[in-house]
């Protein structure tokens, strides 16, 4: 069901030409199947958003994981006065300490989270016009008390994301950035040195029979890979004492169900590549791409003596390598500076979150997330703090 709100004359707000607001309308839509003709229509050459806010991909978790957190869709859809999408915030929104939070849909999944805008709305937007927004956001009934917006990119194919700015503090996180340009020799993506120590690596894979690296197109290998991914992940997992995040069914089928969906030009809203012999599955990663960036998702790799030479990196330099001679420009590994991501990053994508109260009751909540947001990354950024977390964790795991 959809709930409308009007920006009438007196919740416009002038622009510095002296035009109105161009936003005309915000509609909020609390169903997938009513939102998808819409949301669609957001995901042409002229709008500006990640492979994260593909509805193949969000649809896909908010049918799984979404259902089984009791998130409840809150799609916000704001156009001109001639009807032109202008923006689409894929939210959800559940309750939390007595607070209903409205978050952007994926949960912990995407890297990346921000609008699809209206590429020359987001270039162009006015100060009055987010807070026009804003306010019609407010007036939905049974809407939310906080707006929490975590992990945006500050820019995104070069272009500042509008809601990144709103009063924003940098994520717990920041997220390692490989800068490719298009055309480049291979030695210009991955240095002469990393890429002569990893075929020395690979020569001891090579010898086994049936070597290969591919890109898993039909359902078959999909399905394949999954359930070699299902079957080696937690043991992985387990070798390094931390809890396996794919356990649950809902996980399970939310990654099952995004590998196999397939988008409108006909790639899979996840990507999956892999190193295999004849014997085993040596390497696999998850990524999700748009033409300019590819970032990667989940991986695991064998637990047989084959993990000694490196396999995860040598898959990482295939993959590079792979969307490089596509003519890609950048590519990332999620946040964290994990050693194997520094590895290929020299850059990073800053990224910010912001808390937008909306209620009073939302005050007290938003205080909270950004004071919590601020402790953690004051833990992720003094070794000594980090440490002392990671044994905690590890003491909680065993």
């Amino acid at each position: 069901m959809a709930m409308a709100a009007t920006l009438h004359d007196a919740d416009a707000h002038p622009r510095p030409h002296g035009d109105a607001s161009r936003i005309a309308r915000v509609d909020v839509i609390r169903d997938m199947v009513e939102a998808e003709h819409r949301w669609q229509a957001f995901e042409g050459p002229d709008f500006l958003f990640t492979p994260y806010q593909r509805f193949e991909f969000l649809d896909a978790w908010q049918q799984t994981i979404g259902v089984h957190d009791g998130a409840a869709p809150f799609i916000v859809i704001a156009t001109d006065a001639d009807n032109r999408p202008l923006l689409l915030l894929p939210l959800t929104v559940g309750r939390e300490n007595g607070a209903r939070i409205a978050r952007f849909m994926g949960g912990k999944h995407p890297t990346f989270n921000m609008a699809l805008w209206r590429r020359e709305f987001a270039e162009t937007i006015t100060g009055t016009e987010l807070d026009g927004l804003i306010a019609a956001i407010r007036r939905q009934p049974n809407g939310p008390d906080v707006l929490a917006f975590t992990q945006q990119p500050q820019r995104w194919r070069n272009i500042a994301n509008p809601l990144a700015q709103l009063s924003g503090q940098p994520s717990t996180n920041q997220c390692p950035l490989l800068i490719m340009t298009p055309g480049c020799k291979p030695e210009d993506r991955v240095s002469a040195s990393t890429r002569r120590r990893l075929r020395n690596k690979e020569r001891k894979l090579q010898s086994l029979p049936g070597y290969r690296y591919f890109v898993a197109e039909t359902d078959a290998d999909i399905n394949r890979l999954l359930d070699a991914f299902f079957i080696i992940k937690p043991q992985r997992m387990a070798l390094s004492r931390l809890p396996d995040v794919f356990s649950d069914e809902a996980t399970k089928k939310f990654v099952r169900d995004a590998c196999l969906a397939t988008l409108p030009n006909g790639a899979r809203a996840i990507e999956l590549h892999a190193i295999e012999c004849d014997s085993e599955m040596i390497s696999i990663f998850a990524a999700v791409a748009d033409g300019e960036r590819f970032s990667t998702m989940f991986n695991t790799y064998t637990i047989s003596d084959n993990a000694r030479y490196s396999p995860g990196l040598i898959l990482l330099r295939y993959m590079i390598d792979h969307f490089g001679e596509r003519g890609y420009s950048s590519a990332d590994f999620g946040v964290g500076s994990d050693v194997y991501k520094l590895t290929f990053c020299k850059h990073d994508e800053p990224m910010v979150d912001t808390f937008i109260p909306l209620t009073a009751r939302g005050k007290f909540a938003a205080l909270g997330m950004s004071s919590l947001t601020h402790a953690k990354r004051l833990v992720k950024q003094n070794p000594a703090l980090m440490q002392m977390a990671q044994m905690l964790r590890n003491a909680i795991s065993r």
